[in-house]
């Protein structure tokens, strides 16, 4: 004999699982095309390289091979970053020169091994992206951080429910029992280790650092000063993420400057002791001068 059994479902029970589910994946898609998008252009935003005249010429180059003496080296680099706006030296104080590039270093960059390149404010280099993250895609890494943060947190947070239902025995299909569990593990575990790196990252934007002058404070005329690029709160954020809030939470290029020279907390703490000898003796000739017609 058959059987039939009829399953009685609460008024607008259907209606409203169906509207639940829908939102469900709406949100689920925002987020993860966000998070998909913010990773493609971490991985193939192509680190950006000094400018050509922060290359030394081929003169320049003959000249400071052929030389012997280190001291007349270090003048001869000193010529050179005459004319450009370096302000960072090494810790001795000398130009920042790169042996390998054979350029001279702009304020914040580094040499990437890895990358075997000079990359213009070089936060790090990124296995998890494959890539170095410096000026021209360290928003993109932020904005990825914060996708997947989310990502893992909406996970998370959807599933967690259901496994309440299977630890109280509401939902007895235990087929699916270990799925649900295993996804809200790893939901929570990379959701815990990105909120530490993310959190990092935000601390170092909102005091205009990267992650080797965290390590390293930058070298300035007057001696090391991790706040040297330090603005301010709001003007920090701006020099990441551009003026337009728009385009904040978007991986669309809009950071300030062009990588090469950046603005500083105070320009006094800073200058450039090579123009700062020039404008030194320019002064004293013109207070010479004018205690000349005096007398």
């Amino acid at each position: 004999t058959r059987r039939t059994c009829f399953a009685y479902l609460p008024r607008g029970w259907v209606p409203n699982l169906f509207c639940q589910a829908m939102a469900y994946l709406i949100v689920f898609h925002v987020i993860f095309v966000l998070f998909v998008w913010t990773y493609w252009k971490s991985i193939f935003t192509l680190p950006l390289q000094p400018d050509k005249k922060f290359h030394m010429s081929y003169a320049d180059k003959e000249r400071y091979e052929n030389e012997e003496r280190p001291e007349v080296q270090r003048q001869i680099l000193v010529e050179i970053a005459r004319k450009l706006p370096v302000y960072t030296r090494t810790g001795n104080g000398a130009i920042r020169f790169c042996d390998r590039c054979q350029l001279i270093k702009p304020d914040r960059c580094h040499h990437c091994s890895v990358c075997a390149m000079c990359v213009l404010k070089m936060d790090h280099h990124c296995p998890w992206v494959n890539n170095c993250v410096g000026f021209s895609n360290y928003k993109f890494f932020l904005l990825f951080l914060m996708y997947s943060l989310l990502y893992c947190m909406y996970i998370a947070a959807t599933v967690f429910k259901y496994v309440i239902k299977y630890w109280t025995d509401e939902l007895t299909n235990g087929r699916s029992k270990f799925h649900v569990l295993f996804l809200l593990f790893i939901a929570v575990m990379f959701f815990l280790s990105l909120m530490f790196l993310f959190g990092y990252h935000c601390w170092l934007v909102s005091r205009n650092r990267s992650t080797l002058e965290a390590f390293s404070a930058p070298v300035f005329q007057n001696g090391p000063d991790k706040n040297g690029f330090n603005l301010g709160f709001v003007k920090n954020l701006q020099q990441v993420f551009g003026e337009e809030k728009k385009l904040w939470l978007l991986p669309i290029v809009s950071s300030q400057g062009d990588g090469h020279s950046f603005p500083m907390r105070t320009l006094c703490d800073a200058r450039n002791p090579l123009l700062a000898n020039e404008e030194q003796w320019e002064d004293d000739g013109l207070d010479e001068e004018s205690h000349g017609k005096v007398t």
